[in-house]
């Protein structure tokens, strides 16, 4: 049950605006998942009195998470860098999979392989980043392709692309390239105790989500693949002719597949591990090149 607690703000603070909970100059998706579990955990965790009182009554209560709620369906961020701003849609809590920030932990390998072939279908993989393996149960279905990992071991972190599969790992395992894992551990270890977060790609801010089609795909069949997303992708959905978003499946190979889709162009809403929101429109069905949407997830 959500319970109503009063606000008592410094008089030495400097003024939020109500509805920027983490008082960071923007009301977006993060200000109400830090209400939310306001709400849940009774603690501040730094965040705005002043900003958490949405409905500027007096007191933090339910009423709140309802008006920020409603702010978020008429908000615009400009601040991507996009041509167009991106209007940030309601959470989508069934999507959910963690909270940001979650340590995982596990035993780290190497390997030789993922830039090329890896179960994720991400090729070609830019030498610009260090890539690794994930265990399967960490790696959902696909869920967690194209997750960028900040890992640490005993000798430092570094950031990773997850493009391929562990299948022997346990749950946190991951198997890293072979020249990046001497970064992290002395190389005649093999195997070490790791411990890896997501983080969001480094890249997301200079560029928006594209997506890429599947050879083969046409008006009949057609699978798409999601690229250069911030956070992992847990769904994709189009708009049918019935002007009504429809679930895409998801294979393990990192492509969402439909025998039900047309000719496109296509309206794609896609959410993220976080449950944050994305619709792109417009994007015809081109194979052989990565297409540009214009919108990219929020911080």
């Amino acid at each position: 049950m959500l319970s109503a607690f009063s606000v008592f703000p410094s008089e030495a603070a400097e003024k939020v605006t109500p509805g920027d909970v983490n008082a960071d100059g923007r009301i977006n998706i993060v200000d109400y998942i830090r209400l939310k579990k306001r709400f849940i955990s009774g603690a501040d965790n730094g965040n705005s009195a002043e900003g958490a009182d949405v409905n500027s009554d007096g007191s933090v209560t339910a009423a709140d998470l309802t008006a920020l709620r409603n702010i978020l369906l008429n908000v615009t961020d400009p601040g991507n860098g996009n041509e167009e701003p991106v209007t940030e849609y309601p959470i989508d809590e069934s999507c959910i999979l963690e909270p940001k920030g979650t340590v995982h932990t596990g035993e780290g390998t190497f390997y030789g392989g993922g830039y090329v072939g890896g179960c994720a279908m991400l090729d070609p993989v830019s030498t610009d980043y260090w890539i690794v393996a994930m265990n399967l149960e960490d790696y959902a279905d696909a869920r967690l392709a194209g997750a960028y990992l900040e890992v640490t071991g005993e000798l430092g972190t570094i950031n990773m692309l997850v493009t391929d599969l562990l299948p022997e790992g346990k749950k946190g395992d991951l198997d890293l390239y072979v020249d990046a894992f001497p970064l992290i551990a002395p190389a005649e270890k093999g195997r070490v105790p790791v411990s890896w977060k997501i983080v969001p790609l480094d890249i997301a801010d200079k560029v928006p989500v594209s997506y890429r089609f599947k050879e083969g795909s046409s008006e009949f069949w057609c699978g798409v693949q999601l690229l250069d997303h911030r956070y992992p992708i847990a769904k994709l959905e189009y708009l049918d002719e019935n002007g009504e978003f429809v679930e895409i499946e998801r294979r393990r190979y990192n492509y969402f597949e439909s025998m039900k889709m047309g000719p496109g162009p296509f309206t794609f809403r896609a959410t993220d591990i976080y449950g944050q929101v994305i619709v792109d429109r417009d994007i015809p069905l081109v194979l052989d090149k990565k297409i540009e949407g214009k919108s990219q997830f929020p911080v």
